[in-house]
């Protein structure tokens, strides 16, 4: 049995947290300073992690390179199963043309920009991220802006402020089962408090929204609908989160906030013309006047209704345990981990949720979304295939991040900065936020951020007699700010709206925001560890 050490570097605490950063610092400079692609970034501080863990912290070779495996196959089942799979429904509506259907739908719904930005942006960019994430959301809504007319700058700032309530829940919940997983706490604990803190966001975004596309004038005239937006969708996302399931949190939020904005008298009336010519800039496309059957509406909409419903289904309790059963628990071979108090930990058993899995359930979903559409067999597999090819270096960077991490926890690495940090003492829960959002700035994923802070902001929780769900919450709440003004988000951005190679005019228009709704993170994070909005946690 191999023992962890907090302080293996000549006994002293400050020069083992030295040490136990390396692996990190590694990951940052290379992303952030050499501009290293993430797939290498990753590679290289695993094994600088690998080297530290067996060197320094003298765990056996064998152990560390076992629990490196480990992360790696929780980086390929479930995180990247979902994601490949919901990553694979979208294409399939591309391939069959009712993506496009769906676009010109929505640019139906409203003649008024204010409102068309958050119908794509904010509603639809969360139902995206829900399904796939990884940038896909602002890839997708600024072309699907720049269609509708608005000026290409313009549609890529509005869509990557938008991609921040849905991030901590998207790809199905991906970011927070990671958190939960790195760091051993309940799943549905890590998601409620996530689920108490993102929704502030998501009060204040669609304003901002309203205000980025049309100024005062935009902020004065449509803010009765923004806050509707705002509000409908925080709702949802609360409840969905607290009370349902994560997987279904920024989906349930995405519908019930459009339906909610449609709702509102007024917002589907045409905007004046002074306003359109004011905001729209750029050229509208001639495919949007097109009409479309109802049916082909119908089925335009149906894979995301699948979703729903394949998810919702899996949540009633007699059909949750039967999906249960499939699940398989065994020792993890060649490693046997005690913590510093001689406890054995929980890593060293895994655990396989074949069928009760979100993957596994967009993959039903969609088989069913293949025959709804007709795509035929042998052309879906293909979908699925090039899928896999196109996130190749996602997946690289995902398994290579969490097999760091595991090596990180399991060694002793991130307790030990986790007791360093926790020297903040109470202004721990102010600075919390920030981790995550450095994290997401430089990775470009609150997964990743999440599998490489999250145990450390646990660790350092403990020490500081704070509370460790709130700690890895605010991680993940953090670094959805992050996203906006990432390199991968930014180069996607201007890649999509014809930008390419003015990644510095996008984040100089983002950054401000950025920081401006990390700082209202990073105080309510600090008043939830208090008395002040301490009742919010549960």
């Amino acid at each position: 049995m191999f023992v962890q050490q907090l302080e293996p570097v000549a006994d002293s605490l400050a020069l083992s947290a030295l040490v136990a950063s390396l692996p990190l610092v590694t990951v940052l400079v290379l992303l952030g300073a050499v501009r290293v692609k993430a797939h290498r970034a990753g590679l290289v501080g695993l094994a600088v992690a690998v080297l530290v863990g067996w060197l320094a912290y003298g765990m056996p070779l064998g152990q560390t390179l076992s629990a490196g495996a480990q992360g790696v196959l929780f980086g390929l089942f479930p995180i990247m199963w979902i994601v490949v799979n919901a990553l694979w429904v979208y294409r399939m509506t591309v391939r069959t043309l009712h993506f496009d259907i769906l676009r010109r739908s929505f640019g139906r719904l409203s003649d008024d920009p204010r409102i068309q930005a958050l119908v794509i942006a904010f509603c639809f960019g969360a139902l995206l991220e829900a399904l796939a994430g990884f940038g896909a959301p602002v890839a997708i809504c600024s072309v699907m802006l720049v269609a509708l007319g608005f000026d290409p700058v313009k549609a890529a700032v509005v869509a990557l402020v938008a991609n921040t309530a849905p991030v901590a829940f998207g790809a199905m919940g991906t970011p927070v089962v990671t958190l939960a997983q790195v760091t051993g706490l309940p799943l549905d604990d890590v998601a409620s408090v996530v689920g108490r803190q993102t929704p502030l966001l998501a009060l204040v975004v669609p304003l901002v929204l309203v205000f980025l596309v049309d100024g005062r004038r935009g902020l004065r005239e449509t803010w009765l609908p923004a806050l509707v937006c705002g509000v409908a969708f925080a709702v949802a996302q609360f409840a969905a989160s607290n009370y349902v399931s994560a997987q279904l949190a920024d989906i349930a939020a995405a519908l019930v906030g459009a339906g909610a904005l449609i709702a509102v008298p007024g917002a589907r009336r045409p905007a004046a013309e002074p306003v359109r010519a004011s905001v729209l800039t750029g050229a509208r496309s001639e495919d949007l006047d097109q009409e479309d059957p109802r049916r082909e509406v119908l089925r335009a909409y149906a894979p995301y209704a699948l979703i729903v419903v394949v998810f919702s289904v899996a949540q009633i309790p007699p059909v949750k345990r039967l999906l249960a059963e499939a699940t398989r628990v065994f020792d993890w071979p060649f490693l046997d981990v005690a913590n510093p108090d001689g406890e054995a930990v929980g890593a060293n058993a895994f655990t396989l949720p074949l069928v009760a899995t979100g993957g596994t359930l967009v993959l039903l979903a969609g088989l069913i979304t293949a025959v709804v559409l007709g795509v035929r067999s042998r052309d879906a597999v293909r979908e699925w295939a090039a899928t896999v090819h196109e996130l190749r270096y996602a997946i690289l960077t995902v398994t290579s991040v969490l097999a760091l991490a595991y090596v990180m926890n399991l060694s002793g690495q991130a307790a030990t900065i986790g007791q360093s940090v926790a020297a903040a003492g109470a202004g721990l829960a102010f600075l919390s936020p920030v981790l995550g959002w450095f994290g997401v700035a430089v990775s470009g994923s609150d997964t990743s951020a999440n599998a490489l802070f999250g145990a450390l902001q646990v660790s350092a929780a403990r020490e500081s007699g704070l509370s460790p769900e709130l700690l890895a919450a605010a991680n993940s709440s953090g670094g959805v700010l992050g996203k906006m003004i990432s390199p991968q988000n930014l180069t996607i951005a201007c890649a999509a709206v014809g930008l390419a190679g003015r990644e510095g005019d996008l984040l100089r228009k983002v950054l401000p925001w950025s920081l401006g709704l990390l700082l209202v993170m990073c105080l309510v994070v600090m008043a939830q560890s208090t008395v002040v909005l301490g009742w919010m946690l549960p």
